[in-house]
């Protein structure tokens, strides 16, 4: 049995990064118009959300989101959650309609692909250079400027210790939700870490709940209440996990 289960992973783990590669294959031609210009960006963003649904389906999950508050067309954004697993990214592009710019770690420019999108489209961080840090703040301050919203795990990454049920927040995505007064979007993601972590043979098909908890406006804060406003987030999100664990 343990055999089957082996190969199975196997299989299901290479799957994934075909059903990455099939949609991006099949609209290749749009997707370099749209990153030929910032403005292309929102039409970019439409075929990321196919993209992500695509994977989603194909991988033999189904998702339900159920919001507190809905965004609002033309609104600027900063959306937070808890961090997991790669499907983060494509759950967040499914359920989130309004264009926004992910900020995530250079390491995943490396995928055949899927990289050469990433590095053109999405906001990269790395983590051990404080130079670029502050570009990242720069070049997030130039999209929201733009009027898109902005995606961060706050977590930082994803911890090698898959007992935590959620890492400490980092400052940066709070910081920037204050110096440009928007309001904070928490999406709590329960069950991606079971269905795909990043330990390779573990996973399966099935459900993948969001909730988007109702926003955290940032009006009138000030850039030394960012702490006390990411202990806040942090703790709320983490409420929510605590709740979905003892439904289960």
């Amino acid at each position: 049995m343990k055999g089957i289960k082996i190969v199975f992973w196997v299989v299901w783990r290479v799957w994934f990064y075909i059903v990455m590669a099939i949609p991006i294959l099949v609209m290749l031609p749009f997707l370099i118009v749209s990153i030929l210009t910032e403005s292309g960006y929102p039409y970019f963003f439409k075929m990321a959300r196919i993209w992500a649904k695509f994977i989603l389906i194909g991988m033999g999950f189904y998702y339900t989101v159920e919001r507190l508050q809905q965004l609002e067309k033309g609104k600027s954004y900063m959306i937070v959650a808890n961090h997991t697993s790669m499907t983060d990214i494509m759950l967040t592009l499914a359920i989130v309609r309004n264009p926004f710019v992910f900020v995530g770690k250079k390491e995943l420019v490396k995928i055949p692909l899927f990289g050469f999108f990433y590095k053109r489209t999405c906001i990269l961080v790395d983590r051990n250079s404080s130079k670029s840090k502050n570009e990242v703040f720069k070049r997030a301050q130039d999209r929201l400027n733009q009027g898109l919203s902005i995606c961060i795990f706050p977590e930082g990454g994803v911890p090698d210790d898959e007992t935590i049920l959620l890492d400490e927040f980092k400052d940066g995505a709070f910081r920037l939700a204050i110096e440009h007064q928007i309001p904070i979007v928490p999406i709590v993601f329960p069950d991606n870490k079971e269905r795909f972590s990043y330990t390779f043979f573990s996973g399966s098909p099935g459900k993948m709940r969001a909730k988007v908890l109702p926003f955290i406006e940032t009006s009138g804060l000030k850039g030394e209440n960012r702490k006390e406003l990411r202990d806040k987030v942090r703790q709320l999100i983490y409420n929510e996990l605590l709740e979905f664990q003892k439904k289960k």
